[in-house]
């Protein structure tokens, strides 16, 4: 299949200021080189406004002090904690 040449592009801008007119057309551009550009940016991955989007993700390693289970303590600090707590 032949790619679009430049007489197919006349074709379909003069379409375009047909159908839109003269006063919508500026901003049917604008409407649409915007969104290529966002999908182009979302395929890649990596945009400037992306920091300020996304939640900070924690990269410590969370010690669980107790098992979520059986409520065990998991930690010498829980273990002491517990046995304080039912000695009282």
């Amino acid at each position: 299949m032949p790619g679009v040449g430049f007489p197919e592009l006349i074709v379909i801008l003069v379409i375009a200021l047909i159908v839109l007119g003269p006063k919508k057309l500026p901003e049917a551009g604008r409407a649409m080189g915007k969104g290529m550009r966002e999908f182009k940016d979302s395929l890649a991955g990596s945009h400037p406004d992306d920091d300020d989007e996304r939640p900070a993700i924690r990269t410590e390693a969370v010690s669980h002090r107790f098992d979520p289970i059986t409520g065990e303590p998991l930690t010498p600090d829980a273990r002491a904690e517990r046995a304080a707590s039912t000695s009282e």
